[in-house]
């Protein structure tokens, strides 16, 4: 039984500073749209890959319901392999916008990570080409390849593998020895990041272990419900194309943050008593709900502020507490991405002010 609670969420007063603050923001969003043609710049091809890269050109299945493509590259960083850890030799590309990129920067700094693999930023305006950078997209926070002097990511994954015919997408590793993308699978990123640099960092951040072997049955039986019922399932109802497929998929999402609830009830964590991945992979999605995932993807069923006190409490506990988590999060590339980058859920590009605040304080 779908059990959602309807009590409101407290209110907060609405700033005139705070509305001032998005002004540049909407501004540079407003000339972006009207400058389509930067978009579909390229450095490295003349092949049309708009097919894998413009989100209006993906078909959906015939039942209406959204289908995630799998992760093309699933190299691993390991001692005596190919890819060896090394420090400077791999580069992590994200955008604060994704959550799956999210996990990987979180972990990155959790494990002091910060000074052996360097990140660089992508717009958060992702267009018919796909992520930009600041050369083809100059927006705050966003930053020019140094690879490649790549115009998009893209360009990255047709320079490792010219015939490549998957999707363009963040988390990436590239490695800087051999030109080429080591992974795109942000599950499988994280636990390279947790574990392959251990003999290279100082013994309190090779301590840090967030797969332990004792927890892992649990963590990843947590891990087999959540990715598609909440961190999948919340793209499962914004992207379906009929109502069955909608309600089944937003029904599912607050089934499992019931489930969540439960399991956090009086716990600061969900395995072990400590952080583990199974926070971090959950955590992602929760920090999105409310200021994009709730009007956007119209998982409007409830708000976790209003609706789940328990998670509520953890994900504030995680963010203000944490700084690998908060440092990791940018809520106007967010929201910005969400609400520009999707033309058939949002074809005005309207950036909603609100929620305010994004996330409440302790």
């Amino acid at each position: 039984m779908l059990s959602v609670s309807l009590r409101l969420a407290r209110p907060h007063s609405v700033s005139v500073h705070s509305l001032t603050q998005l002004r540049p923001l909407i501004m540079h969003v407003k000339l972006r749209s009207q400058n389509q043609p930067n978009l579909v710049r390229t450095m490295s091809t003349t092949r049309d890959t708009t097919h894998l890269s413009d989100i209006t050109k993906m078909k959906p299945s015939t039942d209406g319901s959204f289908n995630r493509q799998a992760s093309s590259f699933r190299n691993f960083i390991e001692p005596g392999g190919k890819f060896a850890p090394e420090k400077d030799r791999y580069r992590l590309y994200v955008s604060y916008a994704c959550p799956w990129a999210t996990r990987a920067l979180i972990v990155r700094k959790l494990k002091g990570l910060e000074d052996f693999i360097p990140v660089t930023v992508v717009s958060p305006l992702m267009g018919t080409s796909g992520w930009p950078f600041a050369s083809a997209d100059p927006y705050p926070g966003a930053e020019v390849d140094p690879i490649i002097n790549a115009q998009h990511v893209r360009d990255l994954y047709l320079h490792a593998s010219p015939n490549y015919e998957g999707r363009f997408t963040v988390p990436m590793v590239w490695d800087t020895a051999n030109n080429t993308i080591v992974n795109n699978e942000s599950s499988e990123i994280i636990r390279m990041f947790n574990t392959a640099f251990n003999d290279l960092l100082p013994a309190d951040k090779a301590a840090i272990d967030l797969y332990p072997e004792k927890d892992r049955a649990e963590i990843d039986s947590i891990n087999d419900w959540v990715y598609p019922e909440i961190n999948n399932g919340v793209y499962r109802s914004g992207f379906a194309t009929t109502q069955e497929a909608y309600e089944s998929a937003v029904k599912l999402v607050f089934s499992g943050l019931d489930k969540a609830e439960k399991i956090l009830k009086g716990k600061d964590y969900l395995v072990g008593g400590k952080l583990s991945e199974a926070d971090i992979r959950l955590w992602v999605t929760i920090i999105r709900f409310d200021p994009v995932y709730v009007g956007h993807f119209k998982c409007n069923l409830n708000t976790i502020r209003a609706g789940y006190p328990e998670i509520n409490r953890w994900m504030k506990q995680l963010y203000w507490k944490n700084s690998a988590f908060k440092d990791s999060t940018n809520f106007e590339h967010i929201k910005v991405h969400y609400y520009w980058s999707h033309p058939s859920v949002n074809p005005t590009r309207i950036v909603p002010v609100g929620p305010i605040p994004n996330i409440e304080p302790l």
